[in-house]
């Protein structure tokens, strides 16, 4: 018996790497000091600081994430070039909270059974995501794990390297009553709730405004970067939130400052934002009989008069609002604008008073 009885194909192995190699390489820049296929990626601080005009006190900030239950819907549909997009904007956005800019990314591709042409499906989307951020696919390690995944099954998570100047590290400290919350559009679900959305839909060809809706589904997560760190350039933001696994009510606090000092509430404003469709069809597929199947009628009416469906919804995914930023009433009006020049939908959702640290809709 050798390692391929075993179920682990070396030669597929390295076909997958060579596809890497190229994804990688088109990601590059001078600050990188070696390629895929070192035990190690090496990328220069020295390099990348002095083009980037220096600092005074450089901070590494460092944020991990997968993509979860998503990846279920990209391997029905056998769609695999998006997923890793969201795995690499769950990672940078993340960082962007703190106002990291995004060095490098590396990712962890986990299989039963590898096929060299789907792996590298997947690695293009992280290659994708790490262009439009900016950051550099530095390496990464594709395990081939027979008996443990099941064939066909894939499992994908990463981790982001960014770097900020200690003095503009935001941590919510400068946030104080009075301050306005600015919401930024997200795409849709970006990557969290699929467990609950794959239960409550169950056919991923049903129709949703003329496309299937798994499509829908796979809009991958949106990347924030470069919007908020030119925006950082123009206005000084307070606090940041991205809206992940626990909607806005896990999610807003943490722009809040660390204890000790004040304690602030969140005050969102019913009717500040359209909550897309997909979230309606997601909120009607749990009112329908039992626990989801087929939609009993439209999501929209119950998502504004049933307070328990609501309080789930907003506790589970982001409802239209990706990222959440804290800036002085005289800041915000600017903000939304630079944000919707760029192609990112803005509004001002809510602001923060004196309280505990909840989230209250008014």
């Amino acid at each position: 018996m050798d390692y391929k009885d075993a179920g682990v194909h070396i030669e597929e192995g390295y076909r997958a790497v060579e596809q890497y190699r190229e994804l990688a390489a088109a990601t590059a820049h001078s600050a990188v000091l070696n390629g895929i296929g070192s035990f190690a990626g090496m990328f220069s601080l020295k390099e990348f600081t002095r083009a980037a005009g220096g600092m005074e006190e450089p901070v590494l900030v460092s944020g991990t994430d997968g993509v979860g239950t998503k990846l279920d819907i990209a391997f029905r549909l056998k769609k695999y070039d998006t997923v890793g997009i969201d795995c690499v904007a769950m990672c940078v956005n993340d960082i962007l909270c703190h106002g990291a800019r995004p060095l490098f990314f590396l990712d962890y591709l986990a299989c039963g059974k590898l096929d060299a042409d789907t792996a590298a499906l997947l690695v293009k989307g992280v290659a994708a995501g790490c262009r439009e951020t900016g950051a550099v696919l530095l390496g990464g390690e594709t395990a081939e794990m027979p008996g443990f995944y099941g064939e066909g099954v894939y499992d994908m998570a990463g981790f982001a390297v960014g770097i900020a100047d200690r003095k503009k590290i935001i941590d919510g400290g400068g946030v104080r009553a009075g301050n306005v919350l600015v919401g930024v559009a997200s795409s849709g679900p970006h990557s969290n709730g699929f467990s609950l959305i794959r239960k409550v839909i169950p056919d991923l060809h049903e129709d949703f405004g003329g496309m299937p809706i798994g499509m829908a589904l796979l809009e991958p997560t949106r990347l924030y970067v470069k919007p908020v760190l030119g925006l950082l350039e123009e206005v000084n933001i307070l606090g940041m939130a991205h809206i992940t696994g626990g909607g806005f009510y896990e999610n807003i606090p943490r722009l809040f400052p660390r204890s000790p000092g004040p304690a602030f509430d969140a005050l969102i404003s019913r009717n500040s934002w359209t909550i897309p469709p997909i979230f309606e069809r997601i909120a009607s597929g749990i009112t329908a009989d039992g626990a989801g199947g087929a939609p009993s009628g439209g999501g929209a009416e119950p998502l504004k008069n049933d307070e328990a469906l609501r309080k789930l919804m907003f506790n589970t995914f982001n409802m239209g609002i990706g990222l959440v930023l804290a800036l002085a009433p005289e800041d915000s009006r600017k903000a939304v604008e630079y944000l919707d020049d760029r192609g990112f939908p803005a509004w001002e959702i809510g602001r923060v008073e004196a309280g505990t640290g909840e989230v209250r809709f008014v």
